[in-house]
C-alpha cells in the first residue's frame, strides 16, 4: 500500500460499492472494500441484468394508487407486504404513493435521466472495450402490457420530456422480435438505447478483479459499527474480526445500509423490496431481445446460463426467511408469455432491493460529518445507475467538478 494516497473504505462489494472503490482507486486512493460476501453476492447477482441507460421511469406512477387495494389483496401479485410488517412499511408507502404525483413523478424522471444517460459511457470506462463487447449487449429492451393501462402513455411522455427514442411495437412487430410470443399480447415499446448484460454476477465479479488489478483490496467483513473520530482522524470501523480505521468511508451497503447509519442519526426513508428470480437452464427460446412485462412486474433476459425471470415486489423484513412461492410463480408467468416454452429445472432465488420512495439513490457527502459519503438506494436500477453513481461519489471525494448536479440525490431531500 503507497501511504503517500488517501485511505478510502469501502463498504459494500455490490455494483455501486465496486464502482465507487474502482473510480477512486485509480484517481489516486488506497481503497478496501469491505463486505461480508464476494463480489455479486447479494442484488448484483440476482437481478435481471437490465442496463436501462434510456430509461428515466420511477416505480411509482399516476394510477397505482387505485391498484395498491388489489395487488395486496393477491399473495402473488406484482406487490405484497406481510400484513405483520404494514405497520413498519406504511410511512415508506405513503411516501411511495406521493411520489406517483405527475409533478413528482416529471421532476424525479429529470433526476433519472440525468443519472443514468451515461451509464453505458461508465461501463466503458471502467471495463474497456474488450471486456465491454464480452459481458454486455447494447440491443436495446422492449416493454409489454397486457390488456389496457395508461402506462405506456407515461413512458411514452417521458421519453418525449427526454428526448429519448421510443418505438411502440404492434402485434405484428412483436411476433418479429419473438416469434413464439402468446397471441393475446398485441403492443409493446421497443428503446433501443438500453442494454443488458449475460451475466450479472460476472460483470460485478470483473469489477471486483479490476479493482485488485489497480491495487485495491477487497476482504470479508461485515462492519458492525461506523465510529467517527473527528477531524482528520477519520472513522474506526468496527467489524466482525478486526478494527479498520480509513480518512474516509463510503457507505455503500444496499437495503442494509440503515442498520450502520441510524446509530448515528441519520434518517432516510429505505425499504427493502424483496425481489426473486426464476432460472431457466437450456430453455428452447432465446431472446433476442430483453423484456419487462409490466402489468406483471417482472423481466424477462437470456443470459449465458439460461432464461431469467426476475422481479415482483415483496416489502417485508431483511432477516424474513424468503416466500418460494413468489418465485415459482414466475414460471406461471412466463408460460403466459410464451406458452410453447420448455426449460430444465428452474433454480430460485430471492434479494432485497434496497428501495427509497423516489427511485431516486441516496449520493454524496452527509452534512456535519465530513468523510463520510452515502452511495445505496438504487432500488431497481443498480446495474443501470450504479456506474455513473460511482463515478459522482468518486467526483465529490475529490473535489472535482461534477458529472451532474448531486443535489437531488442528497440524504437532505426527505
Amino acid at each position: 500500500m503507497d501511504t503517500t494516497r488517501p485511505t478510502t473504505i469501502v463498504l459494500g462489494a455490490g455494483v455501486v460499492g465496486l464502482s465507487t472503490a474502482l473510480y477512486l482507486q485509480r484517481s489516486g486512493h488506497n481503497v478496501t472494500v469491505v463486505d461480508p460476501l464476494p463480489p455479486a453476492g447479494g442484488a448484483s447477482y440476482g437481478n435481471s441484468g437490465l442496463i436501462s441507460s434510456d430509461t428515466a421511469v420511477p416505480i411509482a406512477l399516476p394510477g397505482m394508487l387505485g391498484k395498491v387495494p388489489k395487488w395486496l389483496a393477491d399473495p402473488m401479485g406484482p406487490l405484497v407486504v406481510r400484513p405483520s410488517y404494514f405497520p413498519r412499511a406504511l410511512p415508506w408507502l405513503l411516501r411511495w404513493i406521493a411520489a406517483s404525483r405527475m409533478e413528482r413523478v416529471l421532476k424525479i424522471s429529470d433526476a433519472m435521466r440525468a443519472l443514468h444517460k451515461e451509464s453505458l459511457k461508465c461501463w466503458r470506462e471502467m471495463l474497456g472495450p474488450e471486456l465491454f463487447a464480452d459481458l454486455i449487449l447494447p440491443v436495446g429492451q422492449i416493454r409489454l402490457w397486457e390488456g389496457g393501462g395508461a402506462e405506456s402513455t407515461i413512458e411514452m411522455a417521458i421519453a418525449e420530456r427526454h428526448g429519448i427514442r421510443a418505438e411502440p411495437l404492434d402485434a405484428d412487430a412483436l411476433r418479429q422480435i419473438y416469434p413464439d410470443i402468446a397471441p393475446g399480447i398485441t403492443r409493446g415499446l421497443l428503446i433501443p438505447g438500453n442494454a443488458y448484460t449475460v451475466s450479472p454476477q460476472r460483470l460485478v465479479r470483473t469489477l471486483g478483479e479490476l479493482l485488485v488489478a489497480a491495487g485495491g483490496e477487497i476482504v470479508a467483513e461485515r462492519t458492525q459499527k461506523i465510529i467517527p473520530r473527528g477531524g482528520a482522524a477519520g472513522f474506526l470501523l468496527m467489524n466482525n474480526i478486526t478494527n479498520r480505521t480509513a480518512q474516509r468511508v463510503v457507505v455503500a451497503t444496499g437495503a442494509w445500509t440503515r442498520e450502520l447509519l441510524d446509530p448515528l442519526g441519520i434518517r432516510v426513508p429505505l425499504q427493502t423490496e424483496r425481489g426473486y428470480h426464476a432460472m431457466m437452464p437450456s430453455p428452447n427460446i432465446t431472446l433476442k431481445i430483453p423484456m419487462s412485462i409490466k402489468n406483471r412486474g417482472f423481466g424477462l433476459t437470456s443470459m449465458e446460463d439460461g432464461l431469467r425471470a426476475g422481479g415482483t415486489v415483496e416489502i417485508d423484513s431483511l432477516h424474513a426467511a424468503p416466500n418460494e412461492k413468489r418465485a415459482m410463480i414466475l414460471m406461471e408467468h412466463v408460460k403466459r408469455v410464451f406458452p410453447t416454452l420448455q426449460t430444465g429445472e428452474p433454480r430460485y432465488w430471492m434479494g432485497h432491493r434496497p428501495s427509497t420512495p423516489d427511485s431516486l439513490p441516496v449520493l454524496g457527502v452527509v452534512p456535519n460529518q465530513p468523510g463520510l459519503f452515502l452511495a445505496f438506494g438504487h432500488g431497481h436500477f443498480g446495474m443501470t445507475g450504479g456506474p455513473p453513481s460511482g463515478r459522482l461519489v468518486a467526483q465529490l471525494i475529490n473535489g472535482a467538478t461534477p458529472a451532474i448536479d448531486p443535489a437531488p440525490y442528497s440524504c437532505t431531500r426527505f
